[in-house]
This record gives structure tokens, sequence and C-alpha cells, in this order.
């Protein structure tokens, strides 16, 4: 899955290394990862499937 999100340590945006897709508690889809260059885990919420 290539998903790009913020790494708050890095302040830029970059594509997520190993991301995984993830259903929240609320059952809203998110998308799980770390940071391909400090390792600092990401987060991205999805759209929602139709």
């Amino acid at each position: 899955m290539k998903v790009q999100g913020y790494c708050v340590k890095c302040r830029a945006k970059r594509r997520m290394k190993d991301a995984k897709e993830v259903i929240m508690k609320n059952g809203r889809l998110a998308a799980k990862g770390t940071c391909p260059v400090c390792g600092t885990g990401m987060f991205r919420f999805l759209p929602k499937k139709k």
C-alpha cells in the first residue's frame, strides 16, 4: 500500500514504509506505517469506502 503521510519528527510529507490499512474503534479507515528516514510512526485517516 502506497500512502503519503506527514512525519512530525522530520516535518515533511513522505511515503509511509510498511503502511497497513487499519479500522479504528469508531469504524473509520486509517493507514499506519513508519517514516522511511527516521523510523517514527506515521498515521493518516483514509477516505470512507462506498
